[in-house]
C-alpha cells in the first residue's frame, strides 16, 4: 500500500512530550510515514527544529503564528520570522489565518499577523498553510488582495460549506480534510460536499492531538497520526473513490506541495 502523509501534526503540544517517539513509530507501522509538524507560535520553532533533526526523512515543517496567538505578533515578529525563514528554510508558512469563533486574539491583531505572514510567504515563495474558522468573508478578502502573487495555498482542516469550498477551489487552493468528517451527526453538509473536491486538490490530516474521529472503534483522549488510514477510508467511502487512489493522490499532492 502507498504510504500516507499527515499534513497537520501538532507535535509541539505538551500532550506528545512523553512519548513522541512511540507516536511516530506507531504511525509508521500504520503506513503513515510523512508528517507536517505545525507551528502555532514562534516559540515553537526550537522544538520543531529538534523534531525535524531527529526525523529528517519523515518530517516537513511550518513556521508561523496561529490566529489564536496573533496578539503576540508585532513588527519585531516579522523580522524574527524573516531571519528564521532564511536560516531554517521551512516547507511552508503557517499556521496562519483568521479565527473569529473564539476571538482569543482581537480582529486587528489577527488581521495584522495574517497580512504580515502572507507577505513573508510571497517574499520567500513559500506555500501557505491556512486556518479559517467563522471568518470566511474576511479571510477570502485578505487573500484576494494578494492574488496575483500568492504562492500555493492549502486551507487545512476544512469544515465549511459548499459555497466556501467553491470559493477556495476557484482560487486554486488545496483542501485538507480531517477526522471531523467522521461525525455523521453534525456534518451532513460537509460529508456531502467533499465529493466535489478534485482529487488533485485534496490532502488529508489528523490535526493531532485534536479532532479524534468519532467513529473510531477504540480511542483514547488524544488523536494520533496512526488514525490517518481510518480518515482516508471514510473519505474513500464518501467520495466513492477507491481507497488506494485516495491515498496515492493525497500523498503525491502533499509531497509536491510541501517540497
Amino acid at each position: 500500500m502507498t504510504k500516507l502523509f499527515d499534513i497537520a501534526c501538532n507535535f509541539t503540544s505538551e500532550r506528545f512530550d512523553s512519548d513522541l517517539d512511540d507516536v511516530i513509530s506507531n504511525a509508521i507501522k500504520n503506513n503513515v510515514d510523512k508528517f507536517l509538524v505545525v507551528s502555532a507560535e514562534l516559540d515553537d520553532t526550537k522544538k520543531i527544529q529538534e523534531i525535524k533533526k531527529k526525523y529528517s526523512k519523515n518530517c516537513f515543517i511550518t513556521l508561523g503564528v496561529h490566529p489564536h496567538h496573533a496578539k503576540t505578533f508585532n513588527d519585531k515578529s516579522s523580522m524574527i520570522m524573516d531571519t528564521y525563514i532564511k536560516d531554517i528554510n521551512p516547507n511552508s508558512i503557517g499556521e496562519t489565518g483568521l479565527d473569529f469563533f473564539r476571538n482569543i486574539s482581537s480582529y486587528d491583531e489577527q488581521m495584522y499577523a495574517f497580512n504580515e505572514q502572507i507577505k513573508l510567504a510571497i517574499k520567500f515563495n513559500k506555500p501557505l498553510f491556512l486556518h479559517q474558522r467563522e471568518s470566511h468573508k474576511d479571510f477570502i478578502k485578505v487573500l484576494k488582495n494578494y492574488i496575483a502573487d500568492l504562492p500555493p495555498c492549502v486551507v487545512h482542516c476544512f469544515t465549511g460549506t459548499q459555497d466556501e469550498l467553491d470559493a477556495y477551489l476557484e482560487l486554486d487552493f488545496f483542501i485538507g480534510l480531517t477526522g471531523w468528517i467522521c461525525d455523521e451527526r453534525r456534518n451532513k453538509d460537509l460529508r456531502s460536499s467533499i465529493k466535489n473536491i478534485p482529487l488533485d486538490k485534496l490532502m488529508i490530516e489528523t490535526d493531532c492531538p485534536y479532532l479524534i474521529p468519532r467513529n473510531l472503534k477504540t480511542k483514547n483522549n488524544r488523536n494520533e497520526p496512526k488514525h490517518l488510514p481510518h480518515i482516508a477510508n471514510e473519505i474513500s467511502l464518501l467520495m466513492n473513490v477507491p481507497l488506494d487512489e485516495i491515498i496515492s493522490r493525497t500523498y503525491n499532492n502533499s509531497i509536491k506541495f510541501f517540497s
